[in-house]
């Protein structure tokens, strides 16, 4: 599934709109995950916090047309570009949330899909390719160890 540019700015919108709930000066506000529920049938996009709390919602027109079986493949993979594009930006620089706290995809029940983003300025999540041949080096270096 590719989004229209619209559809991208208004997910954006949606995200920047939540987050600014989080933007006011005052003290720290302890959010362990922000929750991102698409749905595909009714193309309604909502963003709620730990206590369920709504913080901002939108209807994305090009959800309800797609057919296919990965719509949460695809979000995933929208919403983390999404997500790391805003990072990047230094959209979430100025928030009161204390760190670390994640963007979660959910579903309907609310069940964690998969995080999207962790933000936390000493923790790096490692993924499948970071982690490709990491077994063989710590092997190589025990030997290595192990025989001075």
């Amino acid at each position: 599934m590719k989004l229209s540019q619209p559809s991208l700015s208004l997910l954006e919108e949606t995200i920047k709109q939540a987050i600014g709930k989080y933007t006011c000066g005052c003290e720290q506000t302890v959010v362990t995950d922000i929750h991102l529920q698409a749905n595909q049938s009714s193309g309604e996009f909502f963003i709620f916090d730990d206590d369920d709390k709504e913080l901002a919602n939108a209807t994305i027109e090009e959800w309800m047309t797609y057919e296919g079986d990965d719509f949460y493949e695809n979000m995933e993979r929208i919403l983390s570009n999404q997500l790391c594009n805003m990072k990047n930006q230094g959209d979430f620089d100025k928030l009161t949330i204390m760190k670390p706290f994640s963007f979660v995809l959910v579903d309907d029940d609310k069940e964690t899909i998969a995080e999207l983003l962790l933000l936390d300025d000493d923790t790096l999540l490692v993924n499948e390719e970071l982690l490709k041949g990491l077994d063989e080096e710590l092997d190589a270096f025990l030997k290595d160890l192990l025989e001075k």
